[in-house]
């Protein structure tokens, strides 16, 4: 039977989701399965097994599964002693990586174990409070988006991935690296510094000199959504800042941020934040 494709239904600007402490039953787990997304799991309690690109692995107490994009994998929770655990998962971009020079990135625990075929890591019971600690961390700011709290996830998140790249069983790869080729790393960071310039596929293909298809493939990889959705995310972003911090028109705006056809960006905002721009503007002012 071929695998099954999960879907998310994510917020494009934060393409991040935690499921905290859940209790995993058998009746309850998809088949084989795989996402875009990358995924960490953390297991609190209980015993089980889990499937993970041809492997099966226990699952115990104190365990670590690292689980990159477009692998599949299945739980094994048991019957007897449920599996609890914790689930985060996420898009690359989310951590916008940019190298200090140290030769660390924080995806490359993951890229190691799609390397090395192995997936889990065991902890010790010193480094076991740490862990769960960010974790709850996360958990507390995921329930109570107070302001801030995304800015708040995504720096528990890279903390979360430095310890787990300081794990003895996760060494970096020599190559390639975990955010795929230069070229992508250079596409997020054209639309990110100006996503009304930075144009679309086309454009941004031609600028890799890779095909249309071959960029769209990779970058869905890498951020969980077309190129499309996401660079229409990003302009979002400038429009609402333009709504509260200015008193132009709201058809002002969308044609400044990139936006030609009216209709589709009154779609596309109420699509992305639930609401009409002018409602935005009147609610936030």
């Amino acid at each position: 039977m071929e695998p099954i494709r999960k879907p998310f239904v994510l917020d494009p600007i934060f393409p991040f989701e935690i499921v905290y402490k859940g209790v995993r039953y058998t009746e309850n787990e998809l088949p084989d399965h795989l996402h875009d997304l990358y995924e960490l799991v953390y297991v609190h309690e209980g015993k089980g097994m889990i499937f993970i690109d041809h492997a099966l692995y226990d699952k115990e107490p104190g365990d670590l599964f690292l689980i990159p994009g477009n692998t599949v994998h299945r739980s094994f929770p048991s019957d007897a002693d449920p599996i609890v655990s914790t689930a985060l998962f996420f898009a690359p971009s989310l951590l916008q990586p940019e190298s200090l020079g140290d030769d660390y990135e924080p995806l490359l625990s993951f890229e190691a174990a799609r390397g090395s075929k192995q997936y889990r890591l065991a902890l010790s019971p010193s480094k076991r409070p740490k862990i769960e600690g960010i974790l709850r961390s996360m958990s507390d700011e995921w329930r109570s988006r107070t302001p801030g709290y995304r800015h708040a996830l995504r720096l528990y998140l890279q903390n979360l991935l430095l310890e787990v790249s300081r794990h003895p069983s996760s060494q970096a790869p020599s190559e390639p690296s975990a955010f795929g080729p230069p070229w992508i790393r250079k596409a997020l960071r054209d639309i990110h510094l100006d996503p009304v310039g930075c144009g679309g596929l086309s454009k941004l293909s031609d600028d890799a000199c890779v095909s249309a298809a071959h960029f769209s493939r990779v970058f869905k990889q890498h951020t969980g959504m077309n190129v499309t959705d996401y660079v229409n995310a990003k302009r979002l972003i400038l429009v609402k800042e333009l709504l509260l911090s200015t008193d132009d028109t709201v058809e002002t705006i969308a044609q400044a941020c990139g936006f030609q056809g009216m209709r589709h960006f009154y779609q596309i905002f109420r699509k992305l934040t639930g609401t009409t721009p002018y409602a935005y503007r009147k609610q936030m002012k």
